[in-house]
């Protein structure tokens, strides 16, 4: 019997010719990764036990994301920590106005390669799996374990087989795709495996868009998701480093625990409604639901594909009076690259905020916490309830062209609407 991709990157990593489902092993990790919230307790849990240095500061990345530029006291002393040790160590610091949010900053810098183990001290870490690596959060009692030996344990997951068949609309993308694959089977429907994308549609699929499906992977249960490796792949790899890296792909006779296939040729841009990224519907089925707030950005949708799409979108039209529109680019390449081709000026001359890069919003952190009874649409990856401000505010999650869509008419609505 053959192995699924995760699973031969899991047996690489523990120094076995074959893992199975359900074996516990000890892997090797290629790269570990740690924010501003998570660093200063891993960097804790290391001083109690006296370990004053990490095994390999190459392979330890420090990115300040989620606070900064700090919003009080309390984040610019969590910033710091973080930064002094991360400097003292020698480990890669990515300082804000050099950087940005951590699941787009690694794989722009060639950090995220294939056949890699990826941990990191969130829980949105499985983006990298757009990458073909093995990537996947862990709690900051495990990253710093990992930090001090080199290694963590895994219980190998089993890995479910997603095949998406037909061809995708227009206006449809990688962040309907998975809203539409976490509404079908649920918040807990891969729990602890592994989703593996495959199938025609995501073989045309932009890496971007992969991008964003394997960032909510993680809402659906998951340890992580994963893409094969292609020729889009190396493309995007190639504009960012020219380091070797080692490609799995999963053997035609390797085992899943399941295989579901979806025709996707119908889809239509899809929102999902409080309080659960499972809460999907099309679009412009919702009805008119107004809305105070739209936040264009994040790790799941921060890209410049992302703000070009909804710069087209917002282009010459304004944004609705009763509407703030926060747009974040993704890092500071993003938004170099976004001002270089004047989608800053689109943004502002629609009546948007065009925004330092940072995680804020989406954790209720700063740059955009909702108010008691106010609704926004984002393009974030979680609607908890109190996830972006008080409890009693509600988040719709939806793609970039329906966030600037629902901006500019002030309720949910897709772009066909505008028209």
């Amino acid at each position: 019997m053959g192995m699924t991709m995760a699973e031969k990157i899991l047996a690489r990593a523990a120094g076995r010719s074959k893992v199975e489902p359900g074996d516990i092993v000890e892997v090797a990790v290629d790269l570990i990764m740690l924010n501003d919230i998570t660093a200063p307790l891993s960097i804790a849990e290391l001083q109690k036990v006296g370990v004053d240095r990490i095994f390999d500061p190459k392979k330890v990345v420090f990115v300040p994301d989620h606070f900064v530029p700090a919003k009080d006291i309390k984040a610019a002393e969590q910033a710091k920590i973080m930064r002094e040790f991360a400097l003292a160590q020698g480990a890669i610091y990515f300082e804000i106005g050099r950087a940005g949010i951590e699941h787009v900053v690694l794989p722009e810098n060639g950090l995220t390669l294939p056949g890699m183990v990826i941990i990191g001290g969130d829980s949105h870490t499985c983006t990298y799996g757009a990458f073909n690596c093995f990537a996947t959060g862990m709690g900051s009692t495990d990253i710093a374990a990992a930090m001090a030996l080199g290694t963590t344990w895994m219980r190998v997951p089993p890995t479910i087989k997603f095949v998406y068949k037909g061809t995708l609309p227009p206006d449809v993308g990688g962040k309907d795709l998975i809203l539409y694959t976490i509404g079908q089977i649920g918040v807990d429907g891969a729990l602890y495996a592994c989703m593996e994308f495959t199938g025609p549609v995501i073989d045309a699929l932009p890496v971007d868009d992969r991008i964003t499906m394997a960032n909510m992977a993680i809402e659906a249960g998951a340890k992580t998701g994963i893409f094969g490796f292609d020729e889009k792949t190396r493309e995007w790899l190639a504009k960012v480093t020219d380091k070797p890296y080692e490609p799995v792909e999963s053997d035609p006779d390797a085992k899943y625990a399941q295989v579901i296939e979806f025709d996707v040729s119908n889809l239509r841009p899809l929102v999902a409604l409080p309080h659960l990224p499972s809460n999907v519907y099309p679009a412009d089925d919702v009805g008119d639901l107004p809305i105070d707030q739209v936040v264009i950005g994040s790790c799941t949708n921060g890209r410049l594909s992302d703000l070009r799409i909804a710069a087209e979108i917002l282009k010459g039209r304004q944004v609705h009076p009763r509407v703030r529109c926060i747009v974040i680019p993704g890092s500071q390449e993003v938004a170099k690259q976004a001002t270089k081709e004047g989608l800053d000026e689109i943004f502002l001359e629609a009546g948007a905020v065009f925004s330092t890069s940072t995680c804020g919003p989406c954790l209720g952190g700063y740059m955009g916490v909702l108010a008691k009874g106010e609704r926004c649409v984002s393009t974030t990856n979680r609607n908890f309830r109190g996830r972006m401000g008080h409890r009693d505010a509600e988040i719709i999650l939806a793609g970039p062209a329906v966030a600037a869509a629902s901006a500019v008419l002030g309720r949910v609505a897709s772009p066909a609407q505008l028209n």
